[in-house]
């Protein structure tokens, strides 16, 4: 109706209040602690791990808890409601812990000595059981909740489904994107020292054949 009205009367303008507006209004509050717990997760891994590239390489199994999280509200036949996207809130706190337990792993191997490609293989020989494990002990806690058929539990289960599925899709993303991003960023870091390097030698020579 509203886009006929509009045509007719080019001079009329609406707008939405009641339900819609209150929709509206906690839409623009939830993105605000989105975007706040996107900020604290960054500064918070940042600072044990000394990098401002690290964190995002943790943070890189989040886009996939989202896709998770769709995937299993497609599957169960559910729409998208505002308790689930306050469950996918959470989920930015949760899918975060695997990668972290890789990259932690990942670092303290390569620091012991061992070259970056042999840390990043025992990393991913030693951490996957308990990665695999901590997310299919937190699908199988939800379960019940996802199966309940009581009225009182329904208005939860948007938000155990984003969880649930959000985390175990994640897992298993971050079992093989985590390592291939840090090769990648030790790629890009050792590139950049080699053209330091580069540098400063090009600089003497050209010091030396001045002076010559």
């Amino acid at each position: 109706v509203l886009p006929d009205l509009l045509e007719r009367y080019p001079s009329l303008s609406y707008s939405l209040a009641g339900e819609q507006e209150e929709q509206r209004e906690s839409l623009g509050a939830l993105a605000q602690a989105f975007g706040f717990s996107l900020v604290m997760i960054f500064a918070l891994l940042a600072i044990p791990f000394r990098s401002y590239t690290q964190p995002l390489i943790v943070m890189s199994a989040i886009p996939f808890g989202l896709i998770g999280a769709v995937f299993g509200h497609m599957l169960l036949g559910m729409s998208l409601t505002m308790l689930s996207l306050f469950g996918v809130v959470a989920l930015t706190g949760v899918v975060v812990n695997d990668s972290l337990v890789m990259v932690d792993f990942i670092n303290r191997r390569h620091r012991a000595g061992s070259p970056v490609d042999l840390a990043i293989r025992e990393a991913g020989a030693a951490r996957v059981r308990p990665i695999v494990l901590t997310s299919l002990t937190t699908f199988a806690g939800l379960t019940p909740l996802l199966l309940e058929k009581s009225l009182q539990a329904q208005f939860l289960i948007p938000m155990a489904t984003s969880l649930a599925f959000g985390v175990l899709f994640a897992t298993f993303i971050t079992l093989v994107l985590v390592p291939v991003l840090y090769r990648v960023l030790e790629d890009v870091l050792r590139a950049r020292r080699y053209g330091s390097e580069l540098d400063e030698a090009v600089e003497l020579d050209l010091e030396q054949i001045t002076t010559i």
